[in-house]
């Protein structure tokens, strides 16, 4: 086991950051953590480093207690948002400066500088100093100086927000390839629920400083235990509904039913809520188990391929993410198809049924 915390609580103030929180991370696993902004994402991060100390609770790492322990005695290694490169250094001594700190041989440092640039694309960088690189560049420059100090603990404070489109995707296929071999725990921090589907790896959610769910990233995204991990994990928002279970059919707002089918068949009767993400309510059903409901627009986004499109349902406002390009317009009258066969059923703690 790599790193554990044991019911860590932050407080600043008045104001608790983090709840308490008991969570055990993997050794050699990529880990995410997922939640929006100010879910406390950093502040973990920050506490697993030793950057700061937990106001309660215990952090263990491989065995042992390092609540205490000062962050220049932990073999950990940090990447933030905001790349941060000497100025005054060469690309080879920003990424050297690590190993020169514990007096690592000088031919044994340029062996691990050369073998980390190359894997990262930056070899015919090493002469030029930070200000003359690409944002992109400086962000590989620090990965590269996390990569070879060769930690035990790898965090990465979402690393790749700042960075152009091609240049993030190239480096979310890579990065759980760059530390695979390493036998590192990586802990990678997000806000965007895509990003940790094509990272893979474990996710745990996370909501106003409590985790909500932690597992196989595709486990927690397919089988949310309850409505709060559903919601962290769909960007656009999962639609919900309140509907009811009368007989073998559940019925929204007395116009729209659906066959109560498998396991939800013997369900007893009452109040529920469903949940759908947006690309299961499209303009063009999936199948002969959709669903038929109307509405109206409120708001179209269109981007490349696909249409977002924002609108009202009996008394609820839903999401549908279909593709194509659909210039809808505000008020317009629309038919949408729910994809049920697709739907998460919760009772009314929110907590998922089946």
């Amino acid at each position: 086991m790599a790193i554990e915390l044991k019911e860590v609580t932050k407080t600043v103030g008045v104001d608790t950051h983090i709840y308490p929180t008991s969570i055990k991370l993997e050794e050699g696993r990529f880990n995410i953590l997922l939640g929006t902004t100010l879910s406390g994402k950093t502040t973990l991060l920050r506490l697993m480093a030793g950057l700061e100390r937990p106001t309660s609770g215990e952090i263990w790492f491989k065995g042992q207690n390092v609540t205490g322990m000062a962050v220049q005695k932990r073999k950990v290694a940090m990447v933030y948002q905001q790349f941060i490169n000497y100025p005054n250094f060469s690309v080879y001594d920003n990424i050297a400066s690590p190993l020169k700190v514990v007096r690592m041989p000088k031919k044994e440092i340029d062996a691990r500088v050369q073998k980390v640039a190359e894997l990262l694309k930056i070899q015919p960088m090493l002469r030029r100093m930070p200000a003359e690189l690409s944002g992109g560049q400086q962000q590989r420059v620090a990965l590269a100086r996390a990569l070879i100090k060769e930690s035990d603990l790898v965090l990465l404070d979402e690393p790749l927000a700042n960075l152009d489109y091609k240049l993030r995707e190239e480096l979310r296929e890579e990065l759980p390839k760059l530390f695979h071999d390493s036998g590192a725990t990586v802990v990678y921090a997000t806000t965007e629920p895509a990003e940790a589907l094509l990272l893979g790896g474990y996710t745990a959610t996370l909501h106003e400083g409590s985790f909500t769910q932690y597992g196989p990233t595709s486990s927690v995204y397919r089988d949310p235990k309850d409505l709060l991990s559903a919601r962290v994990f769909s960007d656009p928002p999962i639609n919900t509904a309140a509907i009811s279970k009368r007989g073998d059919s559940f019925h929204y707002n007395e116009t729209v039913s659906w066959k109560a089918k498998g396991k939800y068949a013997s369900l007893p009767d009452g109040d529920y809520i469903v949940g759908f993400r947006p690309h299961h309510i499209t303009l063009v059903p999936d199948n002969d188990e959709a669903v038929r409901v109307s509405g109206k627009v409120v708001v179209t986004e269109i981007s490349g391929s696909e249409s977002v499109i924002h609108m009202s349902v009996g008394g609820d406002t839903w999401v549908s993410l279909s593709h194509g390009i659909h210039p809808l317009k505000r008020g317009e009258a629309v038919e949408l198809f729910v994809q049920t066969d697709h739907c998460f059923y919760f009772d009314a703690n929110e907590q998922i049924i089946g």
